[in-house]
C-alpha cells in the first residue's frame, strides 16, 4: 500500500513538473518571466533595456564599432532571432543586407521597425537611391528618436499587458532624460562660432543632427557606407576644407579613418592645416559598460567632441 502511495506521489510530482515546464515555454516564449528581445543595433537595445527593465532580456546583434550597412548575419544571429519573442530593427534600409529576412520574420513573430511611427515628411531623402530611399540615421535627432521609444513601449505593452503601467512609467522617465539631452545639445552648439558650425566626417550620417541643431554637415561618402568613393571625392572634400577654412574633421568609430587621413594630407599640401577633431560614434555606440555604451552617453560624447574641436 505504501508503495502505491509513494508511486502516486511521484507521478503527481512528475505531472506538476511537466506543467511548469510547459508554462515556462508558453506562446510568449518567456524565460524566467522575461521577454526575449533581439535588436539589430545597440541604440535600439538601449531603449528596450530602459523601457523593459527587469521584464526583458535584450540582445543586440551589432556591437561597438560594427557598421550596420555592411553587416552579414551569422548562424549565431539566426539562433538569436529564432529565440526572440520580439525583434526590433531600425528600418529605412539601415540594415541593408537583412531587409528580406525581416520581411519573412514579420509573418512568424513580432518584428518591428522602430522608425515605423515617423511620417515620411519628417525624413530626409537619400538622393539618387530611389523614390522611397530615406536617410536611416534618425537617432541623431533626439526628438525623432523619441518616437522610437514610443514604438518600443507600445510593442512591449501589446506583448505583455500585465506590466503596462511599468512600461509606461519607464518610457516617460526615459523621454524626460531625452528632452534634457536635446536641450543640452542646443546649448552646447551655441558655444561654437556660427561660421565654424561645419561637421565633416567619413560618411553622411549626421544629416538629421545638422538639421535639428543648426550645423552644416558633409561627408566623404553618402549616407550608406556601401557607396563607392574615389580620388575625385577626396579632392572635392579637400577643396571644400580649404575654401571654407575648416580647422577640424572627424573620424567615426565604425568607419575606417584612412580616407579622412588622405583628405587631411591633401589639405596640408595646399598649405591648409586641418586637425583631426576626434572620433565620433555614428552607426554604433561605444563599448558596453562605458558611458558611450549608452545612447545618451554616445550623443553627449559626440557633441562634446565637436564643441571642443570647433569652438
Amino acid at each position: 500500500m505504501r508503495r502505491l502511495v509513494n508511486r502516486g506521489l511521484q507521478m503527481l510530482l512528475l505531472a506538476t513538473s511537466i506543467i511548469l515546464i510547459v508554462a515556462g515555454c508558453s506562446s510568449e516564449g518567456k524565460v524566467d518571466g522575461k521577454l526575449n528581445i533581439t535588436t539589430t543595433t545597440g541604440m535600439i537595445a538601449d531603449i528596450a533595456k530602459e523601457v523593459g527593465g527587469p521584464y526583458v532580456h535584450v540582445i543586440a546583434l551589432m556591437g561597438s564599432g560594427i557598421d550596420p550597412h555592411l553587416y552579414q548575419v551569422s548562424q549565431g544571429d539566426i539562433r538569436k532571432l529564432d529565440n526572440a519573442d520580439i525583434i526590433f530593427y531600425n528600418g529605412l534600409h539601415l540594415e541593408g543586407k537583412m531587409v528580406n529576412m525581416f520581411e519573412k520574420l514579420e509573418k512568424k513573430k513580432t518584428t518591428v521597425a522602430v522608425s515605423s511611427a515617423l511620417d515620411p515628411s519628417q525624413l530626409m531623402k537619400d538622393e539618387g537611391q530611389g523614390e522611397d530611399a530615406y536617410d536611416p540615421h534618425i537617432w541623431f535627432d533626439v526628438k525623432m528618436w523619441m518616437s522610437a521609444v514610443e514604438v518600443v513601449k507600445n510593442t512591449l505593452i501589446e506583448k505583455d499587458n500585465l506590466n503596462k503601467l511599468y512600461y509606461e512609467q519607464q518610457a516617460a522617465a526615459y523621454l524626460e532624460k531625452l528632452t534634457d539631452l536635446d536641450h543640452y545639445i542646443h546649448q552646447q552648439v551655441k558655444l561654437i562660432p556660427e561660421q565654424q558650425r561645419i561637421l565633416v566626417t567619413a560618411h553622411d550620417a549626421f544629416g538629421y543632427f545638422g538639421r535639428a541643431y543648426g550645423i552644416t554637415v558633409t561627408g566623404l561618402q553618402g549616407m550608406n557606407t556601401m557607396a563607392e568613393f574615389g580620388s575625385r571625392d577626396i579632392s572635392t572634400l579637400r577643396d571644400f576644407l580649404v575654401e571654407n577654412q575648416i580647422k577640424a574633421v572627424f573620424v567615426e568609430s565604425s568607419v575606417s579613418p584612412k580616407a579622412m587621413e588622405s583628405v587631411i594630407d591633401g589639405a596640408r599640401i595646399l598649405k591648409h592645416d586641418v586637425s583631426l577633431g576626434g572620433e565620433l560614434f555614428s552607426d554604433a555606440m561605444g563599448e558596453e559598460g562605458t558611458p558611450e555604451g549608452t545612447y545618451i552617453g554616445m550623443v553627449k560624447h559626440n557633441i562634446d567632441t565637436l564643441v571642443n574641436a570647433l569652438r
